[in-house]
């Protein structure tokens, strides 16, 4: 009977698909439905079953939930295809493995996973110890190739440590000192490097290392962007290092700091001021600034300016003035010192006298200020009067105070001119002032060998 009924059910179907298209109307069929997504196809379902497949599938899930420590005590039932799954197991993975176990089975429609977690203690904390011990049994049987897997690192590592030492070679492959110490280190850096991968490769844990080195990257660019100031003051560290715009105890002004050179470390260079105090200037704003050194070219010019009365003649009195300049022994006749009319003024005639002197043997803040006064002297002397400002005031009516009846000319003539001061120049000293010069070879002198980049090997830019 169940055969000729399975019979009738396909005849029907038959029927029915072979009448579908004459029973479409028309308007239907000019009117086209719009189109719908395409679906994965699914398996079919079996049209029959019966209790021997019901009880074949439950077997098969059965023998192999009795060889997975976690599901041996998972109950299955199957009905007409559909797997019920019941009892207890020790995690949530463990039910999650189960209907999928019991999904990929030839001939399962569906399955209806009815299996919880067991929060028993005893059923948790024994795989957990177990599995634990199991862990700790492993770790202690690998313990010889961890062993020689370490002793490899460090042997490499080592070999590099003892390479770097080595500084009377880096000072051959790079003169420059901070060079030298930069490919120490980095020698250093590569074989440390190489220690950790061979180690790694014996333990077969290369694919750790990828992990690790792809997180230190992201890492190190964010680092690098925190620290970039310091990065670039390294490079410029470096770079001053190998183009040294100037020599130890030079005279320099960078960026308006006034000072001798100290010494030029990794990080800062270091100025003794003229006032004997210690100014640190960072790398990176010594490598950009604009750099005036006095101590280069000992030749130098100074200036200075004085007015006389606007009646004399600006010629005679700027004549005047370079002969008594000519005169003074640190002024140097090659170039000459000159003078030029900067101004006239409504009272006066502004000159400028400008002389040249050697830095190595007078200071020139000495020998300005002898020129000048001797300048001053020799205009005095010679009849130029310096005038100071002249204001005139007018005052209408009769004035309410005594007034004084001018000076005759008998008066005028008993009155003793102004004479100048003569000086001797042999007794005034000009020579330059090397006190701040000492301070800084007296601590260069106790601070040798201490990270000083200056080098007097390399040219100065």
């Amino acid at each position: 009977m169940r055969g000729v009924r399975a019979i009738c059910r396909h005849a029907a179907a038959l029927l029915i698909a072979a009448a579908m298209p004459f029973a479409v109307p028309a308007a239907a069929q000019e009117v086209a439905p719009a189109p719908v997504p395409a679906k994965a196809p699914s398996a079919a379902i079996a049209a029959e079953t019966d209790l021997r497949s019901d009880e074949n599938i439950r077997s098969r899930i059965r023998s192999i939930f009795l060889e997975i420590e976690g599901l041996r005590d998972v109950e299955v039932r199957v009905s007409a295809g559909v797997v019920t799954l019941n009892g207890a197991v020790p995690t949530a993975d463990d039910i999650a493995s189960a209907a999928a176990i019991a999904e990929r089975v030839a001939g399962v429609v569906t399955v209806q996973n009815d299996v919880e977690r067991d929060l028993n203690i005893d059923s948790n904390l024994t795989p957990a110890l177990g599995k634990f011990g199991d862990d700790l049994r492993g770790l202690m049987r690998g313990l010889p190739l961890i062993g020689a897997a370490l002793a490899i690192a460090l042997i490499i590592g080592a070999f590099g440590y003892l390479l770097a030492s080595f500084q009377w070679l880096w000072r051959r492959v790079a003169p420059n000192p901070f060079l030298a110490e930069l490919l120490a280190t980095l020698a250093r850096f590569i074989f440390v490097t190489l220690g950790i991968v061979a180690g790694l490769q014996v333990l077969g844990a290369t694919a750790l290392l990828g992990a690790v080195l792809g997180g230190a990257g992201v890492i190190g660019i964010a680092i690098g962007f925190a620290i970039r100031d310091t990065v670039d003051n390294y490079v410029s560290s470096l770079m001053l290092s190998l183009r040294q715009p100037f020599r130890a105890n030079d005279h320099v002004v960078i960026e308006g700091n006034e000072g001798r050179v100290v010494r030029l470390t990794s990080r800062a260079t270091i100025l003794m001021t003229l006032d004997g105090n210690h100014l640190r200037i960072p790398n990176s704003t010594v490598f950009k600034a604009v750099i005036l050194n006095y101590t280069r070219n000992p030749e130098r010019r100074f200036d200075f300016c004085l007015g006389i009365d606007g009646a004399d003649d600006p010629v005679d009195g700027m004549n005047v003035g370079l002969d008594a300049m000519r005169k003074l022994p640190f002024v140097l006749s090659a170039p000459p010192a000159t003078a030029i009319i900067r101004d006239v003024g409504d009272s006066n005639i502004v000159l400028c006298f400008f002389g040249w002197l050697d830095q190595s043997r007078t200071d020139f803040l000495k020998g300005r200020s002898l020129a000048l006064d001797t300048a001053k002297r020799a205009l005095e002397g010679a009849g130029f009067a310096l005038p100071e400002p002249i204001y005139r005031l007018r005052f209408d009516g009769t004035p309410s105070w005594p007034t004084h009846a001018p000076e005759t000319e008998a008066e005028k003539t008993q009155k003793s001119p102004r004479v100048p001061r003569l000086i001797d120049l042999a007794e005034e000293d000009s020579s330059p002032d090397i006190h701040v010069a000492k301070l800084v070879e007296d601590e260069r002198a106790q601070t040798s060998g201490g990270g000083d980049l200056l080098d007097k090997r390399r040219p100065i830019e």
